[in-house]
């Protein structure tokens, strides 16, 4: 949250980890795109996407990659997040 109150130019993407402390990563995420509204999030977690949807923390449709995961994959998953047109 730090870091997004002191940028001086536009964040473009937040990548951040599903399962923290004190706040979860979509929680982080929704008060970062009040600052950035255009920014991309790609969210991850060692844990499966069907696992944290059925807590609630993760809605069908959002980016999500699954740790752990390699440069390859990440660079692929970064490229389909910035050539979608309505995320």
């Amino acid at each position: 949250m730090r870091l997004s109150h002191a940028a001086k130019t536009e964040i473009h993407i937040l990548i951040t980890d599903i399962v923290m402390p004190v706040m979860n990563g979509r929680e982080l995420a929704e008060k970062i795109l009040k600052i950035f509204p255009k920014m991309k999030c790609l969210y991850m977690s060692g844990y499966t996407a069907n696992i944290i949807a059925d807590n609630g923390i993760l809605d069908e449709g959002l980016n999500f990659i699954n740790k752990p995961f390699s440069k390859l994959e990440l660079s692929a998953k970064l490229r389909e997040l910035f050539n979608k047109k309505n995320d």
